[in-house]
């Protein structure tokens, strides 16, 4: 298994790009802090790619769509333009790796722990993304897909090294729902994984 930290809104996303960095201009001044990069995150297992991206940015119609959720608010999601898909994408392509900081991170070799995670993808919870309808404390994205997978498949997620001076919103929600079943848990204050 193997991790890729990607910039918000790498390889021309300018929208995404924009937007997160508005969206930690705002926490950053809320928790008196400096702003930081923002990542997200994709992981290939084997033959693989897991990845979570809008409905809309890929229209190769074998990209191994197992579920899909809204985006916003749940309503919305009614909308191709305000939907997100989970891919468990075989022999699968990261749009944006090139752009991956740092390179992959190899999390594993373990056959056992790759076959779990895959068996888990379509039973991700769809929450509403940029949201935190679970209670966590942390919004709900493409981080918490990764986090939760490797959580529930028994990888320790809290372990995982993030680029230095970043942050990754989403990753502790997953975290949380992987071990609460959705209760609100603690987020430790200060993980650079953390809101």
């Amino acid at each position: 298994m193997t991790l890729y930290w990607l910039p918000l809104g790498a390889g021309g996303a300018r929208v995404v790009r924009w937007s997160g960095a508005c969206y930690e201009t705002m926490s950053a001044r809320r928790e008196h802090r400096a702003p930081r990069d923002l990542y997200h995150c994709a992981l290939a297992v084997g033959e693989y790619v897991i990845e979570m991206a809008p409905v809309w940015s890929l229209r190769e119609p074998h990209r191994g769509v197992v579920a899909e959720g809204p985006v916003g608010l749940r309503w919305l999601g009614r909308s191709a333009l305000f939907r997100y898909e989970v891919r468990r994408w075989r022999h699968g392509r990261i749009p944006d790796a090139a752009f991956a900081v740092g390179g992959p991170v190899p999390l594993s070799t373990d056959p056992e722990l790759a076959a779990r995670l895959l068996a888990l993808v379509p039973s991700f919870p769809t929450a509403t993304w940029g949201r935190d309808e679970l209670g966590t404390g942390d919004m709900w994205n493409s981080n918490s897909l990764i986090s939760w997978l490797l959580t529930r498949a028994g990888y320790p997620a809290g372990d995982v090294p993030l680029p230095v001076g970043g942050r990754a919103p989403g990753w502790s929600a997953g975290r949380v729902v992987a071990l609460t079943g959705g209760s609100r848990g603690p987020v430790r204050p200060g993980s650079e994984h953390d809101n």
